[in-house]
């Protein structure tokens, strides 16, 4: 375990970490002067949170949040064993797609056969959360990061699948296009703080397109 994948971030150190990481780049240090500095965006380490992420992948941030509102207003809080619980028509009445109740009820089982804590990883490093998250299916290096990042606070995640932050540093950054090995190079200078990167250019985004967080 190397202390370098252990480092978090939390109310207390992050808007100090805003401000060393803008200083970095001349892009990000005007997203601070123009934005201020972006929310804290954490979310509990839970199964629920985990259901809310798989719902999120590749749809809009509007169609996962109606789909975990459906959900939550059946069920209330998602465990593993109301999961579990629930037939394929409860699902899809809750807007679940035949591969997302795989995805949900795979997370469950492990959790409900202990083949994955999720209070375990809160001490793991990074490397050792994502080798098992991704051995489920449905859950991919995106999921891993978003969790790694919204859940435990680890500083340093750059989650190039997700379209916003790839769109949000080609408008920071005045570039025509954007590729992976292109933010992964512009990025480099931020280690070990790119999760606080990641956050700013998510705020400038959501700013610019004028787009409306709903959880």
């Amino acid at each position: 375990m190397t202390a370098m994948n252990m480092l978090t971030f939390n109310a207390a150190n992050f808007h100090s970490l805003c401000t060393l990481v803008a200083s970095r780049d001349a892009g990000l240090q005007r997203v601070l002067h123009t934005h201020g500095y972006p929310p804290l965006w954490s979310r509990p380490n839970r199964f629920a949170t985990l259901v809310l992420t798989i719902l999120e992948q590749q749809v809009s941030l509007q169609s996962a949040y109606a789909a975990y509102k459906k959900l939550t207003d059946y069920i209330g809080l998602p465990t593993p064993v109301k999961i579990l619980s629930l037939s394929d028509e409860e699902l899809r009445a809750c807007y679940f797609t035949r591969q997302k109740m795989g995805y949900v009820r795979g997370l469950a089982t492990a959790i409900t056969q202990r083949k994955v804590s999720l209070k375990a990883m809160e001490a793991s490093p990074d490397e050792e959360v994502r080798a098992q998250l991704t051995a489920l299916k449905g859950i991919g290096d995106w999921t891993a990061d978003i969790y790694l990042l919204h859940c435990l606070g680890r500083t340093d995640l750059f989650p190039t699948g997700d379209i916003a932050l790839m769109n949000g540093i080609k408008m920071i950054q005045g570039w025509e296009s954007n590729t992976k090995e292109k933010a992964i190079e512009w990025a480099e200078p931020l280690r070990p703080y790119r999760s606080i990167a990641t956050m700013i250019v998510w705020h400038h985004y959501i700013k610019v397109r004028n787009i409306r967080i709903l959880h």
